[in-house]
Parts: C-alpha cells; structure tokens; sequence
C-alpha cells in the first residue's frame, strides 16, 4: 500500500496563517443531487462537511468568498448556486448572500465591500469554461478566473478534497499566485487516510460500482500495482470487466457504456485481466430489468437484451464471503441501480456486510453514504469520506493535483 504521511506532514493548514480581516477565497464542494421540480439540493451531507472551516474562519474575522460547482456542462442538475446560498446559510447560521456571476465587475465590487464576517458565494464556477478543463497548475494560474479574483483577496483556503484529483482552476491555479492552505476536511480526510495506508490490516479489499468508472479504473490498476488483494465489481465497472472478458452483454449495456463514453476503458479492462484476473472479482450473476420486472440471470447465460441493473443473489453471497475476511475495504459507486429499491439489493445487502465486518471501512461516492445513512450504518463504518474519486486515488496510490500544489508552495 502506498505512503501518505510524507504528504500531510508537508501540508499547510490553517493553523499556518492568520486570518484576522483577511479576504479569503475558499473552494468548496456542495455538488449535490438536485430536486428536478424545485431546483433544491436533496442532501446536506456536504455542506455540513465545511461547517467547521467556515465557522473558523468567521470567528477569525476574516471575509469568506466561496467558490462552489454544480454538476457538470450538460448534465440536468448543471444549475445555478441560489439554492445551495440559502442551504449553505441554513447549515452554517451565518448569512450567506448569493452573486450571480463568478469575477464580473459586479462580483468583484461585492467582495470589496464585504466586512469581517461576511459570507459571499459565488456563481457555479463551472458556468466559466475554462474550469471544465484538466490542465497543469502554471496554465490554470493564467485563467481570467484566477488572474481576475487574485486582486481582490489575501489568501486562498482548500477544503474541496472531493474533487482534489482534479486540476482545475479553482483547485490548482490559486496556489500559484497567492498564500494557499488547506482547509479542515481537507486536511481531516488526509489524516484519515493516512491512518490506514500506514499500516493497512490484510486482505485489502476495494469495492467498486457506479456509472464514473474513468476514476475506478486509473485507480484498479493503481491499487492492483500496489499489492490490494481483492477488487470487487458492480454497475458499470463490472459490465465494462465483463465485455472485456468475451461475454457478449447485450446492445442495451453495450450503448450505455458507449453513452458514457467508457468503450476504449474494454480494452484496457481486458490488459488488467491479463494480469490480474484472479484479483479483479466479477459477478457471477446479474439482474436485469425484463419488462419492469427484476430477473436474476448467470454470466454464462449472456447474452441479454434487457438492461443489467444490479448483481444478482449468488453474487452477492460471494461478495459477502470475501468481505467477512478482509482487514481493509473500501467502497465507492453503487452496485446496481440504486434509485429503484428494485436494483438497490445488492448494494444493500454489501454495505450492510461492510458495517458488520470487523474491517477498517471507508466509503465514498454519493449513493453509498446515502444507503449507510438510510440503512442507520453510518456509526459502524469506520470513515465516510466526502469524496469517491479523491479518496479511491489515494489511497490507490496517485497523487492528488490540489494537494500536491498546496505542498509545493507551502
């Protein structure tokens, strides 16, 4: 497994500056599924996740300029940041007043007026282009983001661990220009994870779901590179293993995966397979959706014209059997379809197994903290981490661009 005290003993805090009548920029991440008739945030999980960083720094004096993203370009909950102000303000107690645009003269000027105290959050930095793009940190400091919102503070404070695998703008480019620290779930999610990775208890194993799997697979490769023992599949990372393997999954799967634009990840599943088949676990049987209906069929009765929704019953008494010895595990992304209760068996029935498990658990990802929390398991999973993406990465063993920056210009 790989180190990360090296990391966080370099990390800068927020112990490591002072704050007293200070403009701050502070990168959160409040991303989070919204209510399609009401345009309202449906979980307060993350907002909560800052309430200690924010609460430090008003009681510092300093004047807050959040920075927040909602979803992605295209997708239908890439809104508008009104709603999040008033849940933000609800979470916290503190007033946090909304501006529409993100470094307009109009934002600008608003953050030259602000007193000690003062909460402003500004528009999706994601509406600015620029931040949709992946590039290294000394032409993210180059944006007009960054160039424009550098004028108006002192100092730029990282709380947004969950999306800290990016580099983005509002993650990397800061530290470029400006005194830059982390904030405190930044800072608590490192710990947390460097308390396992010191001195991980043996089988490691890595739970693995979800419709993100350009994250899951850099990370399977990673982990496997680095000695975890078991990698368990579901949802669109196992039908992706599965089609590497030969197995003919059916053209309704085949063109959600090419909808996702994951068909070239096959390949490389197939390239991980070679090397690694008797540690990447796949189900032995699926459910699928056969006219509303949840039928639960073998891997070698494939293939299927109906949609795979979730593992099937065998599969899940597998999984079971190897969490039960494991030492380590970590989840992110759900097993099956876990909006319909239908499809939300597997992943159910696995994190049910994960909370009973003598194991040093995380999870990650939006649907599994929220089955640990509709299912009262949250107190027996050792860490729920704010970030599926960071957090599978690190402790994978790659190294996080926003935290990385942070070190260098500590």
């Amino acid at each position: 497994m790989p180190e990360v005290h090296k990391m966080l003993k370099d990390l800068p805090t927020m112990n490591d500056y002072d704050f007293n009548g200070k403009t701050v920029l502070l990168r959160i991440d409040i991303n989070t599924p919204m209510d399609p008739k009401t345009n309202e945030p449906l979980d307060d999980r993350r907002f909560r996740s800052h309430k200690d960083t924010i609460e430090e720094l008003v009681k510092k004096k300093a004047r807050i300029v959040v920075m927040a993203h909602q979803g992605r370009p295209g997708d239908p909950d890439f809104t508008t940041l009104e709603t999040h102000a008033k849940k933000l303000a609800e979470i916290t107690g503190y007033k946090v007043k909304y501006v529409d645009s993100i470094f307009s003269s109009y934002a600008l000027n608003e953050i030259k007026k602000m007193t000690y105290g003062d909460i402003i959050l500004l528009e999706n930095v994601r509406f600015y282009s620029e931040e949709n793009l992946d590039r290294p940190a000394d032409a993210q400091a180059t944006t007009i983001l960054v160039q424009k919102l550098k004028t108006v503070a002192d100092v730029y404070v990282d709380d947004a661990f969950s999306t800290a695998h990016r580099s983005q703008p509002t993650l990397v480019g800061f530290p470029v220009v400006m005194p830059s620290v982390a904030g405190r779930l930044m800072e608590k999610e490192i710990r947390t994870i460097d308390d396992v990775l010191k001195k991980p208890k043996k089988p490691v194993a890595f739970i693995l779901g979800g419709t993100k799997a350009d994250d899951s697979f850099k990370a399977i490769q990673k982990a496997l590179e680095n000695g975890i023992d078991y990698i368990l599949t579901g949802g669109l990372v196992a039908n992706i293993f599965l089609a590497a393997k030969n197995y003919r999954i059916g053209d309704p799967n085949i063109e959600f995966i090419r909808g996702k634009k994951m068909v070239e990840q096959i390949d490389f599943a197939k390239e991980l397979l070679a090397k690694y088949e008797d540690k990447i676990i796949l189900p032995i049987d699926l459910a699928v959706d056969q006219n509303g209906i949840r039928t639960e069929i073998m891997v070698s009765s494939l293939p299927t014209r109906f949609m795979i929704k979730d593992i099937g019953s065998q599969t899940i008494d597998k999984y079971k059997e190897i969490i039960r010895k494991c030492g380590t595990i970590y989840a992110k992304g759900a097993l099956g379809l876990f909006e319909d209760k239908n499809y939300a068996i597997g992943t159910i029935e696995v994190m049910k197994e994960v909370a009973n498990s003598k194991a040093y658990a995380i999870v990650g990802g939006g649907h599994l903290v929220a089955a640990a929390r509709d299912l009262n398991l949250e107190d027996k999973i050792t860490h729920i981490s704010s970030g599926g993406g960071a957090s599978i990465s690190l402790l994978a063993g790659y190294k996080l661009p926003a935290v990385e920056i942070l070190r260098r210009k500590a």
